[in-house]
Parts: structure tokens; C-alpha cells; sequence
């Protein structure tokens, strides 16, 4: 741990940018829930997000809200554009 994550307490969950944000609408909602089952690729941990086993996608999928194969990483693609 570094001694500026010592100082101000912090663990290594939390970021000091860390601010509450209230979900506004549902929409608002959906944009954020798409965030966070996209961040595993969007960090090259996975390729696909239903790779990530640490996820709430696994029940999003069962439960029919997203397919699959939503969120593949492309890697030789420019906006979606090859």
C-alpha cells in the first residue's frame, strides 16, 4: 500500500474520485448497469463480458436482458466501423 493511500485511510476498493451519483430514470439506470458489466473488457481483462465470472451479466443474460455475446471486445475495430 502506498503511503499516500495510508495517510488518507483509503483502501484499494475506493477512489478518491469516488462521488454518489443518484440514478435519475430508468434509462439512467440501464446506462449504468451497462458501465458496469462493460468494464471487465473494456480493461482487457476479458474479451467478452460474459467471461468475467465476477458479474451480475451472468443473471442479466438468464433473466433475458442482455444476449450472450453483448459486449465483445474489438480490437482491430475504429466505432464500430472495420
Amino acid at each position: 500500500m502506498t503511503a499516500s493511500k495510508l495517510k488518507h485511510r483509503e483502501s484499494t476498493i475506493w477512489q478518491r474520485r469516488f462521488w454518489e451519483h443518484p440514478i435519475r430514470d430508468e434509462n439512467d439506470f440501464a446506462r449504468h448497469v451497462d458501465y458496469i458489466h462493460f468494464n471487465p473488457v473494456k480493461h482487457g481483462y476479458v474479451q467478452h463480458a460474459v467471461d468475467w465470472p465476477h458479474s451480475t451479466f451472468h443473471r442479466y443474460v438468464r433473466d433475458g436482458v442482455y444476449a450472450h455475446d453483448w459486449a465483445v471486445a474489438m480490437e482491430n475495430t475504429v466505432l464500430g466501423y472495420d
